[in-house]
This record gives structure tokens, sequence and C-alpha cells, in this order.
């Protein structure tokens, strides 16, 4: 018997046989869940493929609330998630606590994005993730609305102001009591911060810190900016305005009870969808301007990391490189609207014809202002957690926007003497 054994095990020690990778299972932090978080499908598509187990963790919708619960799991070493879902302004706020992606991506994974992402992705020269899909703020509006009423897409705060305010009232004379003329991200949280950098700063007012760390935000043009924001509360925007994140936004939107709305571009196909009220009634465009600045679109996007203190960080990383290659970002463009990180997509045909405005926006995220975000490293939740309470006071008229500006100035200018 051992005679007839030991010549087959030789040989199979000899030849070359490629043996299967061990399975891993592996814990995502995906989106919220909802009708727009494509990670779910994908990370299950990776496991059934590569013969892994995945894990699907929801994180809440607000940006805030997420980021929170990040910094629990990674400041108390949890090995409960393996890849998170970060926020294109948080790779500094995070790198001690990700891997370098650099030492376990497959080979050509980290080639083709978008430059300027891979560059906010890169800390010290330490890889800590790479880009899922970009965005960029938009003007959403009622074409047909703007048509029935022989009114232009607004150039301007002002000119959207008055444009909502004729049209919201006309069709409410008509019996559609629910129509606002505006909605947007008020809540206070990330959302009202992106929102109001664009309005400060399409003013001329700045970016609340500018590059050199200096905090800009005390000057009559950011002023202005939030007096007309405020004024748009119980107007042409509803009194919950003021509660609202980009689905609810979207919500009121899609429903048909909205002129113009601000949000993503991912707003985009689900509006489109078989169905929906507002399915071939609505375009973009880029967002109004002040009255003597520009348009500005607030840079957003997210990306894909793996936490330090993961047990399958070659695994982990697999499924980064799978969720941002060519072939599933052209389908998160496809299928949900979402800005590709890979430049080549928007010369893409199936996604242009799927999503036509993807090719128009290509200047627009490359042309997107981000937040004060590298800047202010460690301190930017302060920061944006100043930025946003502040606004939302305006909005709330608990203050007014004078006092808003004066008391952000002073909270910022305290923050900076602390140091960023």
């Amino acid at each position: 018997m051992r005679s007839t054994l030991k010549t087959p095990l030789l040989l199979m020690t000899l030849l070359p046989v490629a043996l299967p990778a061990l399975a891993a299972e592996i814990t995502v932090a995906c989106g919220d869940g909802g009708a727009a978080d494509f990670c779910p499908a994908l990370a299950q598509r990776w496991a059934e493929a590569n013969g892994h187990q995945v894990n699907i963790v929801t994180t809440p919708a607000s940006p805030t609330e997420k980021l929170s619960l990040y910094q629990q799991l990674l400041g108390s070493q949890s090995q409960d998630v393996d890849v998170l879902m970060v926020d294109i302004v948080w790779p500094g706020l995070l790198a001690e606590q990700l891997v370098d992606l650099h030492d376990y991506l497959p080979e050509g994974a980290a080639e083709g994005f978008i430059p300027s992402l891979m560059e906010n992705n890169t800390v010290q020269g330490k890889l800590v993730a790479l880009p899922w899909f970009t965005d960029a703020g938009l003007l959403y509006y009622r074409h047909d609305l703007l048509e029935q009423y022989g009114a232009d897409v607004p150039q301007t705060w002002q000119a959207l102001t008055d444009t909502a305010r004729r049209i919201q009232n006309a069709e409410r004379e008509a019996g559609n009591e629910r129509m606002h003329g505006f909605v947007f991200q008020g809540r206070a949280y990330e959302g009202l911060t992106t929102n109001a950098l664009e309005w400060v700063a399409s003013y001329g007012g700045g970016t609340f810190v500018d590059a050199e760390g200096q905090v800009t935000v005390n000057n009559p043009q950011a002023v202005e900016a939030l007096a007309l924001a405020a004024s748009w509360v119980g107007d042409i925007s509803p009194e919950g305005v003021r509660n609202y994140m980009e689905e609810q936004a979207r919500g009121v939107f899609q429903a048909g009870n909205a002129v113009f709305m601000r949000n993503w571009p991912y707003v985009w196909s689900l509006g489109q969808a078989d169905g929906t009220p507002i399915q071939n009634k609505f375009s973009v465009a880029p967002l109004p301007s002040g009255p003597e600045g520009q348009s500005v679109a607030t840079l957003g996007g997210w990306n894909w990391a793996v936490s330090r203190y993961s047990d399958e960080p070659q695994a982990a990383a697999d499924l980064v490189a799978y969720l941002t290659a060519e072939a599933q970002q052209k389908a998160h463009a496809i299928e949900f609207g979402r800005n590709p990180t890979r430049p080549a997509l928007y010369e893409d045909e199936d996604v242009l014809a799927a999503q036509p405005f993807i090719g128009e926006l290509y200047e627009t995220v490359m042309n997107g202002v981000p937040r004060p975000a590298s800047i202010t490293g460690d301190a930017y939740p302060r920061v944006s957690n100043a930025i946003f309470n502040r606004v939302h006071d305006a909005l709330s008229g608990s203050v007014t926007p004078e006092q808003a500006v004066q008391q952000l100035d002073s909270e910022l200018a305290r923050l900076g003497r602390r140091g960023w």
C-alpha cells in the first residue's frame, strides 16, 4: 500500500498545480441601502465570482452620521468592517487608520482614474482609497413648466427666485397646492455645507477658508448670499426644507411638486424611470451664479478604502479593485447616473446613450470647487459642523444672516488658531 501511494504523492508535489485562493469573509460598509445604493449588488457579484462571502452593513444616509460611525469603529480598532465607503473629504482625516492600497491592489488596479481624485486620496505618499464615483452640484428644472410659462433657465440665484415664485404661484392657483418653487439640502449636516459653499462662492464670497488657511467668510457677499437663501424658506421652499437631505429633496421633485431642485447627478436616472411623474419633463443645468459671480458646483464623490484593522486586507483590496474597475463604473453610470472617476467613460457610447448629460458634465466635474478639507485637515469635521450649523441658524431665522456670518467667522478663526 505504501509503495502505491508514494509515486502519486510525489507527482502531486512536483506538478505546477494552480490551487484556488482560500475563501474570505469580508464585511463592507455600503450606503444607506436605498434605491441608489449599488454597493450590495456589486459586492455580492464579486463574492459569487471569487468564492468569498460578503456581509453588507448599511450606514446612515447623513455623511455626518456616517463619519461618526466610522470614527467609532476605527477608533476602537474594530475588525467588524473591512471595506468602507468614504467621502471625498475624509481621506486626510482617516488616513492613519486605513491601509496603503499600494501594498495590496492587483497590478494596474490603481491606473486610469482622474488624476486629481487620486491626488485627493493619497496622503503623504500613501494611497488610502480608490475613487468610486464623483459628483458636482447641479440645477434640476422642469423644462415643461418653464416652456408653459415662457420662462428661461435662470442664470442667477435672483432669477431662480423670481421664476420659481411665479411658476409656483401660478401652479397653486391652477389647483396644484403642493407645488414648490425650489428644494435643496437644508438640514444641518454636510449636505448644507456643500449648498452653502455654492451660494457663497458664486456670490464671490470665497470658500469659508482659503487655500492658505485664512478664514474668509466675513464679507458682504457671503451675507448677501445667505440672506437670499434664508428668504426662500416659507416662500419658494417649504418650511420643511430645513430638514431635507438629498433624498427628501428628490422625493418632492420626483413627485412633480417642485420647479427647481439642487442635487447630485444620481437623481437623473431615478427621475427618468418608467412611471415617474416627471419622466421626460425635466433637464439639468449648471447652478446659478450671484449678481457678479460665477456658477459654482461643490465637488463631491465617494471612494473605497480598507480598514487597517481588517484581518483580510488582501481580499478586501481585491473587492475595492472590483468595485472601482471600469466595468462596474460603467454599470454604475448607466443604471444609476453616477459620474465615473475614469475619464474614458465620459466618452463611452453606451454610457452617453443611457445618460446623455454625463458627457456634458465632464468640465463641471473637472472644475468643481472642493470644500476646505485638505487645508483644514483633522479640523475639517469641526469646520463643516460650524458652517452648516450657523447657516442653518440663518435659514431658521434664529439669527440674521449678518449674525450667522460673524459667528461663523469667530468659530472658524478659533479653530484655525488651534492649528490646521
